[in-house]
C-alpha cells in the first residue's frame, strides 16, 4: 500500500469512527518486546548490523564514521 493510498483510505474513513478506529488498531506497528527491531542506532536509527558490545549501541556504519571520537584506533 502506498502512501497516498493510506491518505485516501483514511479520509474516506474519517466520516465512519467504528471503522476508522478499527482500522488503526489493525494497521499501527507492533510494540516489540524482543528481536532485530527493539534494537536501534542511537545516531541514525538503523536495526540492522547493531553494535551493542561495550555498550555503544550504534550500526556499524556509524561506528565506521565516529571511531576516532569514540576512542578506538584503527591497527593495521
Amino acid at each position: 500500500m502506498t502512501t497516498s493510498d493510506h491518505r485516501k483510505i483514511m479520509k474516506q474513513l474519517e466520516v465512519k469512527p467504528v471503522k476508522l478506529k478499527k482500522f488503526v488498531k489493525h494497521n499501527e506497528p507492533k510494540t516489540r518486546s524482543c528481536g532485530q527491531g527493539l534494537k536501534k542506532c542511537k545516531i541514525c536509527g538503523r536495526t540492522r548490523a547493531f553494535i551493542k558490545k561495550y555498550n555503544l549501541k550504534i550500526c556499524r556504519q556509524c561506528f565506521r564514521e565516529n571511531a576516532k571520537n569514540l576512542g578506538f584506533k584503527k591497527f593495521m
